[in-house]
């Protein structure tokens, strides 16, 4: 089969490489879609450590099941499919208690580190436990069920956080997941929200998907406007989707004391906290990781228009076309957001 292989750091063949092997419980999908998430960005330069090279990138994806391995039960070959992103024991301890995106030894698809290796969705095919597999509603497209990982993640960090009508919201950061977060939380009934970003066309995306007030960072003292708007309190939540300290330190300053800060972003491995503000002010911070079961409603949200996919995907190309693709994006090109892989 055809797969787009990252063969050194900042290099991607097109390589002919043998079909995955199917282990019990597996099944094999012929992918027809592939997104490229900015994690897989990130990686392309090594700077992340979790995509060694040789590696076959991508989690985002979805297709049509080509074979199904031994003691796979309910699917067969011709199911439109999606899937996790995250692999998973079901005999794990957090698994167990509803937590399978802490399990221990899990695996990503598409990631390679110290830890483990999973060869990804920039191919042909791909092989994944049924376990992790979901059935696409009909009229939800290949491409749009592409976008159903990052929507996933966004709605895991709103169910995380206590969100009540009529909520102001800060959000930090306007890319992927952030524009995501801004439409869960217009769903969920907040009355103001407000999301802040370097880049002007993505904050003017965010206003169109629901955000109800935009700055763009560094031109203003965001947590004084966000006063002004709050009866000079700060907001009741707040999100940080970037992970760098100055987006971090300036989420923090927008909100309330006694309010809730989720933590989504992690570009940087480190950050400085601004612990005094965080404990003078009461405030509470949760991380929130990945993905746990959340597929089936992002997939229902997609299929009912509740989320808008489609004005987020930049551009739809073959795999062959995918290295330049990946340097387009890492060069920051104005414009790109998802793009996403046809094998």
């Amino acid at each position: 089969m055809k797969a787009l292989v990252l063969t050194g750091y900042g290099k991607f063949e097109l390589l002919d490489v043998p079909l995955p092997t199917l282990q019990p419980g597996e099944v094999l999908v012929r992918v027809k879609a592939a997104g490229i998430c900015g994690s897989d960005v990130h990686g392309l330069d090594g700077s992340t450590g979790r995509r060694i090279p040789p590696l076959i990138m991508g989690h985002e994806a979805a297709g049509v099941i080509g074979a199904v391995g031994e003691g796979v039960t309910g699917w067969k070959a011709g199911d439109r499919v999606t899937f996790d992103s995250t692999i998973y024991r079901l005999d794990d301890w957090y698994s167990r208690k509803g937590m399978y995106n802490l399990s221990d030894n899990r695996m990503v698809l598409g990631v390679s580190c110290p830890e483990f290796k999973r060869e990804g969705a920039f191919a042909e095919y791909v092989a994944v436990p049924q376990h992790i597999l979901y059935r696409l509603p009909e009229k939800v497209s290949f491409e749009q069920a592409a976008m159903v990982e990052p929507v996933a993640v966004a709605l895991h960090a709103v169910n995380l956080t206590q969100v009540s009508l009529n909520d102001t919201a800060v959000v930090g950061g306007a890319g992927m997941i952030a524009l995501f977060v801004i439409q869960l939380l217009k769903r969920a009934g907040c009355r103001q929200i407000i999301a802040f970003d370097l880049d002007p066309d993505r904050l003017a995306l965010a206003r169109k998907l629901g955000a109800t007030h935009t700055f763009k960072a560094g031109e203003i003292h965001l947590s004084e406007e966000v006063k002004k708007l709050t009866n000079g309190r700060g907001a009741d939540i707040g999100f940080e989707v970037v992970g760098v300290t100055p987006v971090l330190k300036t989420v923090i300053e927008s909100v309330r004391k006694g309010a809730q800060v989720t933590l989504i972003g992690n570009v940087a491995a480190e950050v400085e906290l601004p612990l005094q503000q965080v404990v003078t002010r009461q405030l509470k911070l949760q991380g929130s990781c990945a993905i746990c079961g959340e597929y089936e409603a992002a997939l229902d949200l997609i299929d009912r228009k509740l989320i808008e996919t489609d004005p987020l995907i930049s551009a739809v190309a073959p795999l062959e076309e995918g290295a330049d693709w990946f340097n387009r994006l890492y060069r920051r090109e104005k414009g790109l957001m998802k793009v996403i892989l046809k094998p």
